[in-house]
């Protein structure tokens, strides 16, 4: 039986799960206007903060889970990697092939994910926190019967948020270890530069200023100007100056290893996850 095209212009979006993520992503595809809140919907079960949360930027409050699923098209499940067998298995009577499934849970394969749905109408992604504020680096993989629609549906809403590339399912804990995880590694760096210009005499909120921004600016310039970031450090590092010996400090302390280490660490625990 061939999958019921989603109606891209009218289709609805709901949440099973409501944390952090969800409320990112859902944030971002609200800012960027691809949605109106009043097509997005989600359940609480406990905790009224998360209610205040969605409610706050107009997302619809339905319930349970079940209703979320009924009223929706496109279906993401953004539940914690270790109970979403059991809310996939509890909902399985009401995902029938014509609503896209999408699954956002770490670690979570798609074999899996069909198998416990009992279709492979499925897309699995990765994105991350940044969704909320538009700048999201995001990785999709497709399940067996999603279509060329159903992969230009998911684009055009993670797309909303920020960039979204396409690869196969075997690397994403890999994925999951460098941009899933990645925007905690980046907060830590921008911290630690601003307690360091706090250090050197800087008032803090300068300091802080300071940091976020040349982050934000080292980023663009990597994205924007198509040269490798070697290149561009190499660019402003003189002779004998004071950027070579800030990087020597780097360099001495194991700043690229230890970056390196913490994305093969995260990813590890992405496989972990999966196993289990």
């Amino acid at each position: 039986m061939e999958a019921t095209a989603i109606p891209s212009e009218t289709f609805k979006l709901g949440f099973v799960g409501a944390g952090k993520l969800a409320e990112s992503i859902a944030r971002g595809i609200v800012r960027s206007g691809l949605l109106p809140p009043n097509r997005i919907s989600t359940a609480i079960h406990s905790n009224p903060n998360r209610r205040i949360a969605f409610e706050s930027f107009g997302v619809s409050i339905l319930p349970h889970n079940s209703a979320v699923v009924e009223d929706s098209d496109v279906v993401v499940f953004s539940v914690k990697p270790q109970v979403v067998k059991d809310v996939v298995l509890q909902l399985k009577p009401v995902l029938s092939k014509k609503k896209l499934l999408v699954s956002v849970a770490a670690g979570v394969k798609l074999k899996d994910l069909q198998e416990w749905a009992g279709h492979s109408r499925f897309i699995r992604v990765m994105p991350n926190t940044p969704s909320a504020v538009g700048e999201a680096a995001t990785v999709m993989s497709l399940g067996g019967d999603a279509t060329e629609a159903d992969r230009g549906l998911v684009g055009k809403l993670f797309g909303s948020v920020g960039k979204i590339w396409r690869a196969d399912e075997k690397l994403f804990d890999a994925i999951t270890g460098l941009s899933g995880s990645g925007p905690a590694y980046v907060y830590l760096a921008i911290e630690a530069l601003a307690d360091g210009g706090v250090a050197a005499g800087l008032p803090r909120e300068l300091a802080l200023g300071l940091a976020t921004q040349t982050v934000l600016g080292a980023a663009s310039m990597v994205s924007k100007s198509g040269k490798h970031p070697g290149q561009l450090k190499d660019d402003v590092t003189s002779p004998g100056g004071t950027t070579i010996a800030g990087i020597h400090e780097l360099e001495k302390g194991g700043f690229r290893g230890t970056l390196m280490n913490a994305v093969v660490a995260a990813t590890k625990r992405g496989r972990d996850l999966s196993q289990n």
